[in-house]
């Protein structure tokens, strides 16, 4: 198979050398009749002024012999040389004669249509008529114009040879300055394909193939940042179903050697831990399914206040328990937001179960609504310790915890990944602001239901990241 090189080159080959002999054959054949027609005008010129010049002074034909009858002729190749001329008078009689036409010979109007007018003040006074033997325009020598053009047609011959010789230079620098990015592009697939994730190409100029190499060392990154993630994940799952695995094992193993005998205390540690792998597989199902877009979602429109007011009745008890104040506050008059109240109900629990989770007794935890723009922000703020900023970027990794310590608290370290999973196939952005000391707020970026309604401030969209309050 020929190299991508190869075959560049010979395209530009080809569409140089169909430029020059195009150009070529046009200016030497452009040269030629344009030459021709210079010397013929010239000289024939000249003897008709001659000849009307003489007969203005004479007024006659009489004596003419004494002015050369000859006009530089073209003979094929031979060039250019004196053909004899018949001079004819306004009665179409042979005045100078010549082979063929006589001297005295009546011509007729048929002779004279290649017969080049006299005037003289307006008035025709004669023709001419040249005269060239065939036989002897063979016999002439190459005249110096014909080796004039001869050396014309070979400096545009030489010409079209030093214009090709560049473009062949010329086609094979672009050949490989195009063909070189591609190879090394295909050779950076190949190593990408044999698992070195992450190579690089270099990226230079702004053009296609910069754009393409750019394009390729983005998708590197990704597939590289895509690997290591599933590695960490994997190995996450792992950690994550030991610790329970390892607490039933124990006390299967236990129970059946006879070292323990069995209890309503055994049996309900038992059953806790089955329970958190089964909390886990739930949540790992619902993330693979949100991450293939085949999450199913029952979507109707539903008020914001409605969401909230469920999300603080069912965690009531909880916070009372802890000693935390949890209150509502939403704006009046606020648009329904279309989404599968389950879904949602889901993403605001897991918000606020993490808010209650850090907020020390005598804090409190806020919800609340509000329009921005055509959306509406679900916020859960809380008064807990906050979230130090090298954390906030990753608190929605999936098995992400800002305290590596915390691991058996009964949570899979999936929740924030299924909120912003199910946030983000709703339509909505969700993102977390924290300030040490002060408590962290998640906010949570939902499109209005209603259409065309715009609320009462400037338009604002997801790729402009947190909305200021």
């Amino acid at each position: 198979m020929r190299s991508l090189t190869l075959k560049l080159t010979l395209a530009f080959l080809v569409v140089a050398l169909i430029g020059v002999l195009l150009v070529a054959l046009f200016v030497g054949a452009r040269t030629r009749s344009e030459f021709d027609q210079f010397v013929a005008d010239r000289s024939t010129q000249e003897l008709i002024e001659r000849l009307a010049t003489y007969y203005q002074q004479t007024g006659s034909w009489e004596g003419l012999q004494a002015i050369a009858m000859r006009v530089p002729t073209r003979m094929g190749r031979r060039g250019y040389w004196p053909a004899p001329v018949a001079l004819v008078d306004a009665e179409r009689r042979v005045v100078v004669g010549t082979q063929r036409f006589p001297l005295g010979q009546q011509l007729s109007r048929g002779d004279l249509r290649s017969a080049l007018p006299i005037e003289v003040e307006g008035r025709t006074v004669g023709y001419l008529l040249v005269d060239m033997p065939a036989a002897l325009a063979e016999r002439l020598p190459p005249s110096p114009e014909a080796a004039f053009l001869d050396r014309i047609t070979r400096a545009i011959a030489l010409g079209a040879v030093g214009a090709t010789a560049l473009a062949l230079v010329a086609g094979i620098l672009l050949a490989n300055a195009i063909s070189r990015p591609v190879k090394e592009l295909t050779e950076a697939t190949q190593r990408v394909a044999q698992g070195d994730l992450g190579h690089q190409v270099a990226v230079t100029g702004s053009d296609e193939l910069a754009r393409l190499a750019a394009s390729f060392n983005r998708m590197s990154a990704d597939l590289a940042q895509s690997a290591q993630a599933r590695r960490q994940m994997t190995a996450d799952i792992a950690h994550e179903l030991r610790t329970p695995l390892s607490v039933i094992l124990g006390y299967t193993e236990a129970l059946a050697d006879g070292k323990l005998q069995g209890s309503p205390a055994i049996f309900e540690a038992m059953h806790n831990e089955a329970r958190l792998l089964s909390h886990l597989v739930d949540d790992l199902r619902t993330l693979s399914l949100a991450d293939a877009g085949e999450l199913p979602l029952n979507r109707l429109p539903t008020p914001p206040a409605e969401l909230l007011e469920r999300t603080a009745a069912s965690h009531a008890a909880l916070a009372a328990q802890r000693g935390i104040r949890l209150e509502t506050q939403v704006s009046p008059d606020l648009p329904p937001v279309e989404v599968d109240r389950e879904r949602m109900a889901q993403v605001l629990a897991n918000l606020v179960s993490n808010a209650l989770r850090y907020t020390p007794a005598g804090g409190a935890v806020t919800l609340s609504a509000e329009a921005q723009g055509g959306r509406v922000l679900l916020r859960v703020r809380d008064t807990g310790p906050g979230i130090e900023p090298e954390h906030l970027p990753r608190i929605f990794d999936r098995f992400y915890r800002a305290d590596p310590a915390r691991t058996a608290d009964g949570e899979s370290g999936l929740g924030l990944a299924i909120a912003k999973s199910l946030v983000e196939a709703h339509g909505g952005a969700i993102w977390a602001e924290s300030t040490p000391g002060h408590g962290a707020t998640f906010t949570v970026s939902l499109p209005a239901a209603v259409p065309g309604w715009a609320g009462r401030d400037a338009p604002w969209s997801p790729a402009q990241g947190p909305a200021s309050v």
